[in-house]
């Protein structure tokens, strides 16, 4: 299975609010995806200028973004689905991400139907477990 980079063309994120760099590997069971947070996320401004850490709702974002593109890339759901965050549960943080860091996500679909989407992530910095949660995505459409 080939790396697949071409990101924009399974998610309707855009920059800066786009957190999938690569979706590494993919099967009906789930995914790993990387991305490598840089000094110019927009957030590190702020989050914390002395010391820059990824905010953990966005370490969230990135995996739920990564196990939706993983979908989309196996054309599990119609094109242009778009996936909104219902809820997110069983959330810890274990360990800081900083700029230059890149995040390796593992997620596992726990469940998959045409309206929703309950997925299970870890978001790893080499063999560092950063974050874990699980959460469920409503499918709809823009129209």
């Amino acid at each position: 299975m080939e790396r697949f980079t071409d990101i924009e063309s399974l998610l309707p994120h855009r920059k800066p609010f786009l957190f999938v760099d690569s979706i590494e590997s993919y099967d009906e069971k789930g995914c790993v995806c990387t991305r490598k947070f840089t000094d110019e996320d927009f957030f590190f401004k702020g989050h914390f200028p002395q010391y820059p850490v990824v905010p953990g709702v966005i370490l969230i974002e990135t995996m739920a973004q990564g196990g939706g593109a993983a979908l989309s890339l196996q054309k599990t759901f119609a094109e242009g689905s778009l996936f909104f965050l219902a809820t997110v549960d069983k959330v810890k943080f274990r360990n800081q991400v900083r700029p230059g860091d890149t995040v390796r996500m593992e997620v596992t679909n726990l469940r998959v139907s045409p309206k929703m989407v309950k997925q299970s992530g870890k978001a790893f910095v080499g063999d560092v477990l950063c974050a874990e949660a699980e959460w469920m995505c409503l499918v709809g459409s823009a129209n």
